[in-house]
C-alpha cells in the first residue's frame, strides 16, 4: 500500500461499532445484510451441518475457497508454500474445503508457469495434499467424517501463461473486440470444436486420478473469465459449443457425461461467475470506468444486462436448471473476472498494481454477490448454494454471515483471501471466540499484486512467513 495513497471510501476498520455499520448503510442506502447482535456458539447457524444427496455430510455451514499461491513447480507439483496453505485450509475449521486451489488439466491451459497440474506424473503430490489436508484435519479436530473436499480443475483460457508470467499466450473461444487486444491474443487463438472434444478427455482423466487420490468432489470451474466460463458468453462463436444457450452449455454437460461414464460415484460441483459486467479500465483519476462508450451494447456479459453495468440473472437461471438437472448440486457463487472488472470479483479498497481504485463502495459489490446467491437460492433451493465475496467485511463478517445463512440465502459462507492472514477465523466464529483484530485481512490486495508480477502469492503485510521473504521487498518496489 502506497503511503500516498488517500481510499475515497472509509476503511471497514474506521467503522468500530455496531451503530457506525448500521448508520453508514442507511446513510449510504445498502441493503447489505447484517444482524446487530451475534448469537452464541449453541444457537448460532455457523455450525449448521449441511446433508447432500450423495449421502456425504459437511459438517457446518462454513467453507474454504480455492486460492492459487503461484508456487508449484514448474512441472505442476506442490512445494513447501503451497502445502503450507493447504495446511492452513485443513485447520480453519470449515468442514466444506472448496477445490483447494485451481489444477490445470493440461499443462497448456496454466494459468502461471507454476500452477499446479494433475496428471498421471504429479498424481502422487495432488494425493498428498489430500492426504495432509486429512491428517492435520483430524489432529485437531478428531473427526474428518464430516470434512468435504474437493479438487478444482481448470483450463485458463484467455489467461493462459504457461511459460512466462508476462506473457499470455491465449487459447479462446472466440474473437473478442475489446480483450483480444486488451491481452495480445493471437489470431489463431480459437479453439477448434475437436480441440474441445479432446479438452474434455483430458478433464476426464484429471477427475478419474482426483477420485482415485481420494477428493471426494471435483469443482468443474465456470468463473473469472476462464475457459470454462468463457463458453456462457460464446454467442457468436459457430457450431456446437457457440451461439445458442445449448450450444454454450454442451462443454458442461459433455463434461460430466465422461467424468460419471469414467468415474462413477465421483461427486460434481461448479464455481460460477452467476454474473459478469463489461471490462472497466483505470480511468484518469486512477479510478475504473467502462472500457466503452456509454450507451454501447455489451453483449458477452452472462448474468448480466445488455449495457454491461448491472446484473440480470435469467441466464443464469436456466443455468441453474441444467446444474439441477446434471445431478450437479454443490454450486458456488461469485461475479465478474479479476482480469477485467477485479472490483466487481474481489471488492477491496486497494486495488492490485494492475487494477483501479474502486468506481464503486466496495461493500455495494459485497452486496451484490450476496443477493446474487440468495436470488438463486431462491429459485433453486435443493441447490447447495456456497457464497463468495465476504473477505472486505473484516470484523463484520460474523454478522453479515449470520443473517444470510439464518434467513435461508445461502447455505455455506466462503472464506477467501481472509484465511491466508486468518486461518483459523472460521473455528473462531463457530465458538463465539472474540477476533483476533491484528489477523484480520484488511484487502491490500498484497496477495493479487504478487503473482501479478510473477511472486508468490500470501499475505505480506500481516504473515510472517511472508513478510521475512526477499521476495517481500521485491513486492514493496513493485508498489
Amino acid at each position: 500500500m502506497s503511503s500516498k495513497f488517500k481510499p475515497q471510501y472509509p476503511r471497514m476498520a474506521q467503522l468500530k461499532t455496531v451503530d457506525d455499520v448500521q448508520n453508514y448503510l442507511a446513510e449510504h442506502q445498502i441493503d447489505l445484510p447484517f444482524d446487530a447482535e451475534l448469537l452464541s456458539a449453541a444457537e448460532s447457524p455457523f455450525a449448521h451441518v449441511i446433508n447432500l444427496n450423495s449421502g456425504k455430510t459437511i459438517g457446518n455451514s462454513l467453507c474454504i475457497l480455492p486460492m492459487e499461491g503461484w508456487d508449484g513447480t514448474r512441472d505442476g507439483r506442490a512445494s513447501v508454500h503451497t502445502i503450507r496453505r493447504w495446511e492452513k485450509f485443513a485447520i480453519s475449521g470449515a468442514k466444506l474445503l472448496w477445490g483447494g486451489e485451481a489444477v490445470a488439466v493440461t499443462p497448456e491451459g496454466r494459468a502461471n508457469p507454476n500452477q499446479l497440474m494433475l496428471n498421471e506424473d504429479t498424481y502422487e503430490d495432488i494425493k498428498g495434499l489430500f492426504n495432509m489436508v486429512m491428517e492435520k484435519h483430524q489432529e485437531k479436530f478428531g473427526n474428518t467424517s464430516d470434512l468435504v473436499l474437493g479438487l478444482q480443475l481448470t483450463h485458463s483460457g484467455r489467461f493462459c501463461k504457461p511459460n512466462d508470467h508476462k506473457k499470455y499466450e491465449s487459447i479462446t473461444l472466440y474473437k473478442h473486440p475489446m480483450l483480444d487486444q486488451k491481452f495480445n491474443v493471437a489470431d489463431d487463438a480459437v479453439m477448434s470444436d475437436e480441440e474441445i472434444d479432446e479438452l474434455i478427455q483430458k478433464y476426464v482423466k484429471a477427475a478419474v486420478l482426483a477420485q482415485k487420490a481420494g477428493y471426494h468432489f471435483v469443482d468443474l470451474k465456470h468463473c473469472h473469465g476462464y475457459l470454462g466460463h468463457e463458453f456462457l458468453s460464446a454467442i457468436d462463436r459457430e457450431g456446437k459449443y457457440g451461439g445458442s444457450f445449448e450450444n454454450r452449455t454442451r462443454f458442461l454437460r459433455n463434461l460430466v457425461a465422461g467424468i460419471k461414464e469414467a468415474a462413477p460415484g465421483l461427486e460434481m460441483g461448479v464455481r460460477l461467475s452467476a454474473y459478469d459486467l463489461r471490462p472497466f479500465k483505470k480511468g484518469d483519476d486512477q479510478v475504473g470506468v467502462p472500457d466503452m462508450a456509454t450507451g454501447d451494447i455489451y453483449p458477452y456479459t452472462f448474468g448480466g444486462s445488455k449495457d454491461g453495468l448491472s446484473t440480470d440473472l435469467e441466464e443464469t437461471k436456466k443455468f441453474m436448471a441444467v446444474l439441477q438437472e446434471l445431478g450437479i448440486q454443490l454450486v458456488c457463487i461469485t461475479g465478474g473476472s479479476p482480469y477485467y472488472n477485479p472490483h466487481v470479483t474481489r471488492p477491496a479498497l486497494f486495488p492490485p498494481s494492475d487494477g483501479y481504485q474502486p468506481p464503486e463502495d466496495p461493500l455495494i459489490g459485497v452486496n451484490r454477490m450476496i443477493r446474487a446467491a440468495a436470488e438463486l437460492k431462491t429459485s433453486y433451493p435443493d441447490l447447495v448454494i456456497v457464497g463468495s465475496g465476504y473477505s472486505y467485511l473484516q470484523e463484520w463478517l460474523p454478522n453479515v454471515a449470520q443473517h444470510v445463512l439464518n434467513n435461508k440465502m445461502a447455505d455455506s459462507v466462503g472464506f477467501g483471501r481472509m484465511v491466508l492472514s486468518y486461518p483459523d477465523m472460521p473455528d473462531d466464529m463457530l465458538h463465539a471466540r472474540p477476533h483476533k483484530r491484528n489477523m484480520i485481512c484488511r484487502t491490500f490486495s498484497d496477495c493479487t499484486t504478487a503473482p501479478r508480477n510473477g511472486i508468490i502469492s500470501g499475505c505480506y503485510p500481516l504473515d510472517k512467513y511472508y513478510k521475512e521473504m526477499p521476495e517481500a521487498e521485491e513486492l514493496k518496489a513493485l508498489k
